[in-house]
């Protein structure tokens, strides 16, 4: 029985992993390398490519900044009553219970061209839904949690006593950060990087529904290869497809070498 279990799980991986990636792989290089290249170099994917990494590059920086101020004022702040962190965490793990699609949809209904926020932003000048700010804060619901999640654990391990220590010996609040609770949290942070850049990477349902999914204008990766999809342009879905798959094995092996450096230190 142990030796049926074992070989049912491979069978399943294999099904579930590496078949897909395989289908992938041979359906990108289908009409050769041309047909890969004409299908990187066309201008909607050029343009999906450049959204979906400044995207990215935006959500990774402001998670970061904001999930680890979070995180430590749930771990270590004494004015948050036991309900307010109760409240706090909840309200953290909401993307975790909610549709992407749901998420997204709360953005159009709050933020959209018809609302009262979105006419007040659009008189200054500003969209928000259907353009770039809207596939941001889109890609930040989904994605907030992961470096609140990633920090919040070992900041608990820790405790506050160094931290304590230091303070008590007249380091300042940013003094103690970078030299106590920096080097305790900094490969936690480089986890919960990589986890955000990937699911990011990888957003489609909010961004599919506040973007619009406009052609060289709000459309990323993911969006393309659904479009590309739906007009049975099998190759050029492949190929971009590929591109993100390659770039996830990518942040795996580096969020492998992250948990390896954190076991030594």
């Amino acid at each position: 029985m142990r030796r049926l279990w074992i070989t049912l799980t491979y069978i399943v991986v294999a099904v579930v992993l590496f078949l897909p990636l395989y289908k992938i792989f041979t359906g990108a290089w289908a009409d050769g390398f041309s047909g890969f290249a004409d299908a990187l170099l066309r201008p909607q994917s050029l343009h999906a490519l450049q959204m979906t990494a400044t995207i990215v590059l935006i959500v990774t920086v402001v998670n970061t900044l904001f999930g680890v101020m979070l995180a430590i004022y749930l771990v270590r702040a004494s004015w948050l009553s036991p309900f307010a962190k109760r409240l706090c965490n909840s309200i953290v793990d909401l993307p975790f219970a909610v549709s992407p699609v749901i998420g997204g949809l709360m953005i159009v209904l709050l933020l959209g061209p018809n609302t009262v926020l979105g006419t007040m932003f659009n008189n200054l000048g500003v969209q928000i839904v259907y353009a770039l700010p809207g596939m941001v804060l889109a890609t930040l619901f989904v994605t907030f949690p992961i470096m609140v999640r990633e920090v919040m654990p070992v900041l608990q391990e820790i405790g506050d006593q160094q931290e304590q220590a230091a303070t008590t010996l007249g380091a300042y609040s940013w003094y103690t950060f970078w030299k106590v609770t920096w080097p305790n949290i900094r490969f936690a942070v480089m986890y919960g990087v990589v986890l955000t850049v990937a699911r990011s990477l990888g957003e489609f349902g909010a961004v599919l529904v506040v973007s619009g999914n406009i052609i060289n204008k709000t459309q990323t990766a993911t969006t393309l290869v659904y479009q590309d999809v739906e007009n049975f342009n099998v190759v050029a879905a492949n190929g971009i497809a590929l591109v993100l798959a390659a770039f996830s094995i990518m942040l795996l092996l580096l969020m492998e070498w992250t948990k390896k450096r954190k076991e030594v230190h």
